[in-house]
Order: structure tokens, then C-alpha cells, then sequence
């Protein structure tokens, strides 16, 4: 019997996918799911008991929550990247290591085939096929719900068949927790016009009152919260928990797919936007211009290309060498004030800070020039653009 594995979240469409793949494709099915930092042990836990109540031959969890920081998250971070100025690829990022992670799977198990359980009709289709394309491209690709053309009440119903109950009010919403954010989608989001209930969020405000946090900087990395030092991935959850009860971070975006239309998908991530906002100020504050300004052409693109899957680029890897390079400077203290639905960035301490009073005021004086040399440094920057207009006169307004 051929080997297939599955790409195994627990979820409908994969419990699907299980049963499809045994009963109806005669295939040994191998289940894997990839933890990027969403899932608990009791959560794993019950996701392995349910693959092999669907009958599968084996089931593995493989952790990557690690190696999604320091490969992935980590560059999203020093590219204060938000698709959209909105969405900090929470689900987009997450899927990319997921996908690495399962075709190296399929190495060691030695699988004829692959199999995921998207629809045809979003953005996890072509970032699974592709990456399993680039690094198993002898390995063939089972996609059962996009090839079959399924409705999530058909497939409930064929799972009833098979004496697998799967509640429609569980499946009402479609939920994917990672450690950059958790996505949230239904029937709301397939409108232009309507907004997510207050219940459909998978974490309730709860919080009331202001609270102001400390958040530690180094070399582009959140290494501590209210002066308590944290690798940087305990750094992020636990933020998440100090956050997330405020309803920080919550927010639909709009986007454009890869395959070319137009999608809504709610997410709340209150840390991943805390940390590229906090991130953001103390960057204002720390380095020039023009690293500014090629930091953000730079991110935008690299946003955007991982975005549509296409991490394993080289070209990816050149922006992330720019990226660290530019961090050298990026240490301090960013104070922040969390309140309910909303927080405030309050300001920065960092011995990098180039706003220094030691070179003078903005707006008031300065210590490193007079008001003669101004005058100077005006007309010849200025001087070009004076010849152009010369030179053009009239002719130029016509």
C-alpha cells in the first residue's frame, strides 16, 4: 500500500481528507501537524487522538515554533511588516514554515504522495503546492477538497456516513492560532459590509483598566517585558497574554489573493502589532533617512513575496542580510500604554537615540551650525532645480 501524508490540523477538511484518502483513494495515510506556537500539549494531544480515531497509520507533531522565530517572524519584525499597513501575515508567514516542514517529512517518511486539505478558492493552495513543489517535486500532490469542489456541509454529512459527528456550530467559524496571531473566518468575511461578532473572537476583553508596559529592545529583538528578560518567542506569548484580554490587535484585513481576487480575513494579534509598532519608534528614533526609506521598499517587497509563498527565493535570503545589518543600532526601551481596543506608543529611551538635545532642538536651535551657513546650504541645494525653472520659464507651466 502507497504512503500519503497529510498536512493535519484536526479540523474539518482534514478529518475529511483522512477518511477520503483510507476509504476512498486505498492509501496508508500518515498524519503530521506542524506546531508554530498555537497549540498546547492538551490540545496536540487531542489532535492525536482524533487522527487515529479517523484511522490513520501513524501521526507525528514536529515543532517548529523555534526555527518559524528565528527564520521568519524574526525578519517581519525588523521590516515592521504589516500587508496592507494592517495585517502582520499572521496565517501567510505561518504556512510557509509549515509547508517546509512537511515536505521534510515526507523525506524521512519516504511518502508516494502529499496531501493538504485547502479549497480552491484561497492563498494556502498555491503556498502548499509550491513549496512542495520546489523541494519534493517528484512527490504528488493530493488535494481532496479543492479537487473535489466540497461545501463544508457535504463534508460534515460525509463524515456522519462514515459514524464521525463533526458539530455544524464548531464549523461555523474557521479558526488558525499561530504564535504571530490567530486568523478568524466566516461567513462575515466573505461580505464587503459586515463585521465579526464579539463572539466569534477566540479571546474576550476582559481587561478595563489602562496599564503601561516596558518593552526591551535589542538589536532589533524583543528580549524583555517590564525589565523581566525573555528569550524571544516566550517574550512574544507572553506579551500576547498581557494584551490580547485589552482586544489590542483585532482587525479585518482586505487583501489581494495570489490567485488574483480580492479576500477578507479577521485576526487579532495583539503582540505582533505591539512589537512592530513599539519596534517602528524606536527605528524613527535610532537610525537615518535613507536606512529608513530602503528598510521600507526592502520590507514591503519581502512582506509581499512571502506573503505569496515565496520564501525559499534566494532573493529572500539578501533582504534578510540587509535586514539584520540594519539592527545594529535598533537597542532601547519603548513605553507603551495598553487600554481597552486601543494602546498608545509613549516614547523611547536608547543610547542610540539620534534625537539627542546634544545637537540641538528641533524647531527651537542648534548647536552645530549658524543661521549664515542655512542660508548657504538652501541655495546650493536648492540650485538645480533654480537653473531648471530659468532655463524652461513660461514653457515649463504649459
Amino acid at each position: 500500500m502507497k504512503k500519503v501524508v497529510l498536512a493535519f490540523s484536526g479540523g474539518l477538511d482534514t478529518s475529511f481528507c483522512c477518511i477520503h484518502l483510507a476509504k476512498d483513494r486505498n492509501l496508508e495515510v500518515h498524519s503530521v501537524i506542524v506546531n508554530t506556537g498555537g497549540f498546547s500539549e492538551e490540545e496536540l494531544q487531542e489532535i492525536e487522538k482524533r487522527a487515529y480515531a479517523l484511522g490513520v497509520a501513524s501521526h507525528a507533531v514536529v515543532d517548529e515554533t523555534e526555527s518559524y522565530y528565528k527564520e521568519c517572524i524574526k525578519y517581519l519584525i525588523f521590516g515592521n511588516v504589516l500587508k496592507n499597513a494592517t495585517y502582520p501575515l499572521s496565517v501567510s508567514a505561518e504556512r510557509v514554515s509549515q509547508a517546509t516542514a512537511i515536505a521534510n517529512y515526507v523525506k524521512k517518511v519516504g511518502a508516494d504522495y502529499v496531501a493538504h486539505g485547502s479549497t480552491g478558492a484561497g492563498n494556502d493552495q498555491v503556498r502548499f503546492d509550491m513549496i512542495f513543489n520546489i523541494l519534493i517535486p517528484e512527490v504528488e500532490i493530493i488535494t481532496p477538497i479543492r479537487d473535489l469542489k466540497l461545501s463544508r456541509e457535504a463534508e460534515i454529512e460525509y463524515l456522519a456516513k462514515h459514524g464521525v459527528e463533526y458539530s455544524a456550530e464548531k464549523a461555523r467559524y474557521s479558526i488558525n492560532k499561530g504564535l504571530w496571531g490567530t486568523s478568524v473566518g466566516g461567513k462575515e468575511t466573505l461580505t464587503s459590509n459586515e463585521t465579526l461578532p464579539e463572539s466569534a473572537w477566540p479571546t474576550q476583553v476582559s481587561e478595563t483598566e489602562s496599564r503601561k508596559i516596558e518593552l526591551t529592545f535589542e538589536k532589533g529583538e524583543l528580549v524583555a517585558i517590564d525589565g523581566e528578560t525573555l528569550e524571544p518567542v516566550r517574550a512574544i506569548q507572553k506579551l500576547q497574554a498581557i494584551a490580547q484580554p485589552f482586544g489590542i490587535g483585532r482587525d479585518i484585513h482586505v487583501g489581494d489573493t495570489i490567485i488574483g481576487i480580492k479576500g477578507r480575513v479577521g485576526f487579532e494579534a495583539a503582540a505582533p502589532v505591539l512589537i512592530i509598532k513599539a519596534h517602528h519608534t524606536l527605528e524613527k528614533h535610532t537610525l537615518t533617512k535613507w536606512q529608513l526609506s530602503w528598510k521600507e521598499q526592502l520590507s514591503s517587497f519581502y512582506g509581499n513575496w512571502l506573503h505569496e509563498g515565496q520564501f525559499h527565493d534566494p532573493i529572500m535570503r539578501n533582504i534578510e542580510a540587509f535586514l539584520t545589518d540594519t539592527q545594529k543600532m535598533v537597542s532601547g526601551k519603548v513605553f507603551i500604554e495598553l487600554l481597552p481596543y486601543r494602546f498608545q506608543i509613549i516614547g523611547i529611551e536608547s543610547n542610540h537615540d539620534l534625537m539627542s538635545n546634544k545637537f540641538g532642538s528641533y524647531g527651537e536651535m542648534n548647536n552645530a551650525w549658524s543661521g549664515e551657513d542655512v542660508k548657504g546650504f538652501s541655495k546650493i541645494f536648492g540650485n538645480q532645480v533654480m537653473i531648471w525653472h530659468k532655463v524652461n520659464g513660461e514653457e515649463a507651466k504649459s
